[in-house]
Parts: structure tokens; sequence; C-alpha cells
């Protein structure tokens, strides 16, 4: 693989490298000094080097060690909690109330009690401080006068990012962590002092486009429904899309194109290249053909909100058309890296985005493998042929994203080739007249015969994404997949096209090497399962579930049908799913469990106990009245478990009564899913 031999891949692997060790060792500025250090060692093998040649080998690994301590101390500088006017250091702002200042960034999607934006916090208790957060706003009969650039001052408590409370469930602290957002607010309208002064920036100046682009066209009557899924479209806003609507794209493989990204700035520089295909190939007219793509590119990712995806996309594009005009087209890996490289130094925590992922991994197979597969087939009829390039576009994207989607989301839309197919060219009709509507929309000159074809290309989008979404059984659904896996099989695929572009017996071991690799990761993955035995008590509000695992096969307690359809239980589908398990059987509850010689009791609403049990841990369920203190003597638990299905109010008297009998207390609404382990 020749790319692998670039000194500009090995160069960017380390620095990818020391971002991925500095994330998950977490040692801050301390990188600093290693750092310092590896420069030093670095400009001493560069004048050895030249001196004599035994000392390139040298060179090359201080290079790559230097590169490494710098993507290191690149995420540490990027990290806002390590700085000191971050909030995160203000700890009575999280504790109790404070005056806070902010000023509102972005507008999130909403859900059905609160409005969402991003904020940035400015000043608390008249103090400076940085940082983003997330203000949820309660709705009300009011209209909603914020906007973006609003400056708003509150009193109230920062509060911590959530964490999962149930196992194998999305991490959304973790998420919002990535993001640098390390707290929220929650508030009402009438809570909320709105300053006179607004903050007009980029960000102000955008919202604003946006808001006259919607107010413009749904003057002209355009579709509501419509008009939200043109905006993600063409301008990332998916705010506003419903639920339903994203559930069809979902289920049809065609979630990419609701989230602007690769796919879409490509578009426009394809559109912009079309239209000055007239100016010739002279290097006047290219230098007049970059400068045209670039400012579109630019001017596009300005209206789209600089979201992170626009600028990711953007500057990748930017990046190959600028390699086209300087004639380096057929390097293409090389402009692929130094965007990379580029983007990861001003914002090394997209590395760690799912996007950013995908959209590079798409790209890169496609750039690589794509071409292999083209040349299985040679049709001579045009249409045939550009059928033919759309599926080996689309199974490249797929081969070599597969692995990564099967690990975030454990499903796999089954007919996305024929999604593909179907709604390249309908995209392309809207890429092109939506891109015209949203420009003549923001001076309300947009004809209305335009805006009509957007409307109806977007119902006929739709309605063919749904029709396709409505083949339920084709997508593939509940796949476990762990980290062993992703690797194994990454190392697969990537060995076997190897092999595929230039077959040798050498070769052909490295897949047969590969395939074993993936055997055993499979193995040691059923292994670890089948020697796991514990038990769960599970967070459910105002219900109880409990489940006992011994290796692959789970039995759940719940003290109702709760568990009518495992599929359609998210909690219990998370479990199963992320441990590899199936659904042995359902009961109602037991009062009494073991687990390796551990007794574990559960007291319901009857709040019947026997005196002569000695259990270790001691569950509560549907708020037993008991008197705790009594019970605490008699039975001398290690610890006491409560779970969702208790009030509020009595967990409270239960958690002081423990603090003063010294025995743990676990709130499960509190501290999340208890478990046991063997």
């Amino acid at each position: 693989m020749k790319v692998l031999n670039y000194p500009l891949t090995k160069v960017t692997i380390c620095f990818i490298i020391g971002i991925i060790f500095s994330y998950y060792t977490q040692a801050g500025l301390y990188f600093i000094y290693p750092t310092l250090v590896a420069l030093f060692v670095f400009t001493l093998a560069y004048f050895l080097s030249h001196k004599r040649d035994i000392y390139l080998s040298f060179f090359s690994i201080s290079t790559y060690l230097t590169t490494f301590f710098i993507g290191c101390l690149t995420l540490s500088f990027h990290t806002e909690s390590l700085q000191k006017t971050n909030y995160t250091n203000c700890k009575k702002a999280f504790e109790k109330p404070q005056f806070i200042t902010l000023c509102l960034r972005e507008k999130l999607k909403g859900n059905e009690y609160n409005d969402r934006y991003v904020a940035l916090i400015r000043q608390i208790e008249n103090q400076k401080y940085s940082g983003k957060t997330i203000i949820n706003i309660q709705k009300d009969s009011l209209p909603n006068a914020l906007i973006i650039g609003n400056i708003i001052c509150l009193k109230t408590t920062l509060q911590d990012n959530p964490s999962p409370k149930n196992p194998n469930q999305f991490d959304y602290g973790k998420y919002l962590k990535d993001k640098q957002i390390y707290a929220q607010i929650y508030a009402t309208k009438s809570e909320i002092s709105i300053h006179k002064t607004i903050q007009k920036d980029i960000w102000y100046y955008t919202a604003k486009l946006h808001a006259r682009i919607v107010h413009n066209l749904t003057r002209n009557n355009f579709n509501p429904s419509e008009m939200n899924v043109a905006l993600a479209l063409i301008l990332g806003q998916r705010q506003e899309i419903s639920p339903e609507t994203i559930q069809d794209y979902q289920f049809s493989g065609a979630t990419h194109i609701l989230s602007v990204s690769g796919l879409h700035v490509g578009f426009i520089m394809l559109f912009i290249s079309f239209i000055l295909k007239p100016i010739g190939n002279n290097p006047k007219g290219s230098l007049i053909k970059l400068i045209a793509i670039l400012t579109s590119l630019i001017i596009f990712a300005v209206i789209s909100g600089l979201s992170p995806s626009v600028l990711r996309s953007v500057v990748m594009f930017s990046f190959l058309a600028i390699g086209t005009y300087l004639r380096r087209s057929g390097n293409t890996y090389h402009t692929l890296l130094v965007s990379i490289l580029l983007i990861l130094l001003f914002e090394p925590y997209f590395l760690f985005d799912i996007g950013f992922q995908l959209s590079y991994l798409a790209l890169f197979f496609i750039l690589w493998l794509q071409p292999i597969l083209k040349n299985l087939w040679n049709p001579k009829n045009k249409i045939i042929i550009n059928i033919w390039d759309v599926l080996t576009v689309s199974f490249a994207a797929q081969i070599g994203t597969l692995p990564l989607c099967l690990y975030y989301f454990h499903q796999f839309p089954g007919l996305f080739f024929i999604t593909n197919i179907v709604i390249i060219p309908i995209l392309s009709l809207i890429m092109i007249v939506g891109i015209i509507v949203m420009i003549l929309a923001v001076f309300n000159i947009a004809p209305l015969f335009l805006i009509q074809i957007l409307e109806k290309s977007i119902y006929l989008l739709n309605k063919v994404i749904h029709f396709i979404a409505s083949f339920d059984s084709f997508v593939i659904r509940n796949i476990s997949f762990n980290n062993y896996y992703l690797f194994a099989f990454y190392i697969w695929i990537i060995i076997t096209i190897i092999w595929i572009k230039k077959p040798k017996f050498s070769k052909l071991i490295g897949v047969l090497v590969s395939i074993i690799l993936l055997q055993i990761s499979f193995l040691f993955t059923k292994k670890n399962i089948q020697s796991q035995h514990e038990i769960i008590v599970y967070n459910t509000k105002k219900k109880t579930i409990i489940s006992e695992r011994d290796g692959e096969d789970v039995t759940f307690f719940c003290n109702d049908n709760v568990l009518n359809k495992a599929s359609k239980n998210n909690i219990v589908n998370s479990y199963l799913v992320g441990n590899f398990c199936r659904l042995k059987n359902e009961t109602k509850i037991k009062n009494m469990l073991y687990l390796n010689n551990k007794k574990i009791f559960i007291i319901d609403s009857s709040g019947i106990y026997p005196q002569t049990i000695q259990p270790d841990i001691l569950i509560f369920i549907q708020s037993p009245k008991i008197n705790l203190d009594r019970i605490l003597k008699s039975l001398h638990p290690k610890i006491i478990i409560a779970d969702a299905s208790n009030s509020y109010s009595i967990q409270k008297y239960w958690k002081a009564t423990c603090l003063k009998q010294k025995i743990p207390f676990h709130a499960t609404s509190e501290k999340g899913f208890y478990k046991l382990l063997n």
C-alpha cells in the first residue's frame, strides 16, 4: 500500500496517535515537558543527519516522536476545562444559584418541554469566566423572543452533564464533553433578563440570514414539512425535522444526506466547475476557477452556520480543489492527509466525532476501492455506466464505513444501494435548485416556479425514502459489535483489498492471518461473555426491572408487563445488544436472589421481610412503608439499593438514615443502575 510509504502519512498517524493517547491518559499540560525534550532531540538529529547518513534513521524516529507529543499537546491546549477562566473552575456555580451572564450562540433541536441553545458563559457573579454550556428554557404559552446574539442574565445553578442511568446506553454527557460543553442550565422565561445590547458576530448574522430565508419562503407558501428538509439538505439545519422523517431516512440508509457533509459540498464544487467549464484550463483560467470554487465554498460554510460537519467538508474539498489546480490530482491521498492534519491541528476533538470518522473513511475508500469495483464491469450504455458508477461509489463507501456503523448504531440498512441509485438524481436537482432558491430568498426575489420545483422535488424525495423505509424486514437491527470486531474487521478489509489490487502469495498469507484474527476476536468475545455472571438493578421511572445474566442467557425480573416486547424496550434492548446476550426468560420479581454466595433480598410495597435472613444486599422497590432503622439493626445489610420505582421523598429519608448508620446507599435515580458482578 503505497500511501503508507508517504512521510506525511506516518507524520499524520503519529499525530493522531498522540491525540488519542492524550485523550485517554488526560495528562493535560504535563505533555509540554516531553514535547520540549522531543523538539530538542529532533533539532539535534536534524543537524547530525546532515553530517552523516547514519543519523537519518535517528532523525526519522525523532520526527515521529515529536509529532506524537505535538498531537498530545494540541489536544491539551484545546481542552477548555484546563483553562483557568473556564467555568468548571467555579465550583460554587455548581453548588448554589449564582448570577450568570451568557451569550446565545446556536439554536439546538428542542424537545417537548424546552427550547435549547448553546450559550457562551461570560460572567459568574461579575467575575469573568468562559466556556460553552447548554441552556434549556421551559416552553410555555408565550412566544420565544430570544435570538442568536442575545446576552442574557439569570440566577441559576450549573448542572453537570447527565451520565447514562442504564447500561450500554448512549453517553450524552461524554458526547457534550467532547464538544467542550461541561454543564447545562435549566430556566423559565420569567427568570431570564435580556440585555439591550446584542453580540453581532458571524453567528448572529448567519442566524439572521436563516430567519430571513425561512420568513421569505413561508410567505411564498412553502410547505413547512418540505421546507424543514430543504433547510437540512442545503443549510444543515435539522432542528425542526420530525422524528418520523428522520426515522425513514435512517431505515432507508439515507441519513447522511440530512447532515450537510462531503456529499453536499461535493455537489456544490461540481456545480461551480460545470458553470465555469467554458473558461479554459490555461494558468489564468485555472486560477479563476480555483478562486470561484474556494469563494463559493466559504460563502456556503458561512450561510450554513459554520457547523463542524460543513467546515470539515469545506476544508477537505478546498484542498482537493487546490491539489487539482497545482496539477496534483493524481496524489489525492496527500491532499486528504493534509486536510486531516490541518483540521485536527485546529480542532483535535473532531477526531472523536462520528461524522468526522465516517466522512474521511467513506472518502478514503471511495478513492481507494471504487476504481477496483468499477473495473469489474465495463458497460457501454451511458445510463448504465452512470448507474454503475453510483453503485460502485455506494458500495465502496459502505464497505469502508460498515464496521464503524455497526459499532456505533448496531443496525444495517439492507436497501442502501437502491436508496442511493434512486435519490442521487433527485438530490442533484434539489441541491442545484435549492442553492439558487436559498440565495434568492435572502433578497426575497426567488421565483415562485423555482420554489415549487424545490418543494415538489423534496416531496418526491420524502415519498421515495418513506417507501424504501417501509420494507422494514430489510433493516437488520440489534447487531452486537465490540472493539475487537471493529479492529479485526478493518484489518481484514484493508489486507483483502491490498491483496485484490496486486495478488501475491505473501499478501494471501496476510489475508488468511487476518481471517484467523477475526475468528480469534469472535472466540475471545464468546469466552468473555460465557464467563460472566451478573445482576443489574435498572433505573426505570415508576417501574422495577432487575436482570440476572449467566453467560449469554438473561432473565429479567419485573413488576408488570414492561417487557412485552424486548425489541421495543430500549433499556432491555441496549443491554442485550451491548452484551451479546439473548432473552432467556421474563418472570415476576423474586424476593431472594443469589450471586457468588451473596444473598440479595428485595422488599416490595408490602414491606414484608423475614427477620431471620441476613442479606448482603437489600433492595427497596415500590416505596415500601418500613422502619429503616429497625431493618438495619435486625438484618445488617452491607449496602442498600433503591430503584426509581420509589418516591423521591422516601429515598431522601433512606439516604439520610443510611448516612447516619454509615451504610452505603445507592439510589438509581441519582447514581444510575447498580451492577453486581460474580
